[in-house]
């Protein structure tokens, strides 16, 4: 019942919030050939995935913060990964591909890490955001220098995206985030990868 609650209030995208512009709208439609449509599908596949796990993420960490102004800066940047879902969303739908189909199993696997880094107190709350926001950056980086050079589109997604995650990862460094052991970043890092190469197939 949970998991239909939480996914049900990720899909309806919170229609009274107010949504940013589609950052490929402006490039001209390109060309891409099979095999590039297919390694870009999985890509985006990953990327939403990401986004399905942020906002687990999120909504773990503003149930567990203490102070009100944490919560409120939670809810400002998970409302900006709601603009990345139907960002990634929209960019497989011309691709003519599909979402994750385990997307409850990167939902509850990234409430459950949010809900035990909120319980450890705002600041290791914040540590775990700012890291996880990190990993996000240096993956997007990787799939930038993965895109096709005339796929303009999926550039100007991503390019924004990692200027999203970069903001707020600083932005909880800023408010007094703590710094993860060496250990913690390390396991992080191997939990996103077993993600993103599962999610890039299924």
């Amino acid at each position: 019942m949970f998991v239909d609650n939480a996914l049900s209030d990720i899909y309806q995208r919170k229609p009274q919030r107010k949504k940013r512009p589609y950052p490929a709208a402006a490039c001209a439609r390109d060309d891409l050939c099979e095999h590039e449509k297919r390694h870009l599908s999985g890509l985006m596949r990953v990327n939403h995935a990401g986004e399905i796990a942020a906002q687990a993420l999120y909504k773990a960490q503003t149930l567990t913060a203490k102070d009100d102004a944490l919560k409120e800066k939670l809810q400002q940047s998970a409302d900006e990964e709601i603009d990345h879902l139907d960002w990634c969303e929209a960019r497989l739908q011309e691709l003519d591909d599909h979402t994750s189909y385990l997307v409850p199993v990167w939902y509850m696997g990234a409430f459950s890490m949010g809900i035990i880094a909120g319980c450890c107190g705002d600041k290791w709350n914040l540590a775990f955001l700012a890291e996880t926001e990190h990993q996000v950056v240096r993956h997007l980086d990787g799939h930038l220098k993965q895109l096709a050079e005339h796929d303009h589109r999926s550039r100007a997604i991503l390019e924004q995206m990692r200027e999203d995650e970069l903001h707020h990862a600083t932005t909880a460094e800023a408010v007094g985030a703590n710094k993860l052991p060496k250990q913690v970043e390390r396991l992080m890092a191997i939990t996103a990868k077993i993600m993103t190469k599962t999610a890039y197939r299924i």
